[in-house]
């Protein structure tokens, strides 16, 4: 009985460790980025922003009308949620893939659900340092699909070289 709670406190330690740091930050970044890759690629066009909501003196709206593309909003939405998302991924033969079956992985279970929330945790401090510029570059149009790791993972977070950044999708589980 003892020996059995020794054996889950090492299991439970050993995989606590391993969540605790990403040893591969570019790989990493580039999973973030795939997915707000994906996020771009799924927008639906958008109506511009009527912000047109005074009445002057003559009761004409007073305002602006802002194209969303270039919107504050639309950074916020693209961003969003990101890092949840993030907890669909886990760490498979040292790529980052997005898992569409938890019940049938290579590893064991719990394993990947601590490396998906590692990803996740990794993914909330990598957009905690990139935010405002990144928030800036989406609204300036100069993130764009086919784009993203460059963007994110090269030129804001230096969590990549040039030599090191894919663009393309791992694969799935």
């Amino acid at each position: 009985m003892r020996g059995s709670m020794v054996v889950r406190l090492a299991l439970i330690f050993t995989i606590l460790s391993m969540a605790a740091s990403i040893d591969d930050k570019c790989t990493a970044c580039n999973a973030v980025a795939e997915e707000l890759e994906l996020g771009l690629s799924n927008e639906k066009p958008r109506n511009h922003l009527d912000m047109r909501h005074r009445l002057d003196s003559t009761g004409q709206r007073r305002g602006k009308v802002i194209d969303y593309r270039v919107s504050e909003l639309r950074a916020v939405e693209l961003l969003d949620g990101l890092c949840d998302k993030m907890q669909e991924y886990t760490l498979h033969k040292k790529e980052w893939v997005k898992v569409d079956s938890w019940d049938n992985l290579t590893i064991s279970k719990q394993e990947a659900k601590a490396y998906s929330k590692d990803l996740s945790t990794y993914c909330g401090r990598l957009l905690e340092d990139t935010e405002d510029e990144l928030t800036e570059l989406i609204k300036k149009g100069s993130v764009r699909v086919g784009d993203v790791s460059k963007v994110l993972c090269q030129d804001l977070s230096k969590h990549c070289s040039r030599a090191s950044v894919s663009n393309g999708s791992d694969g799935e589980l």
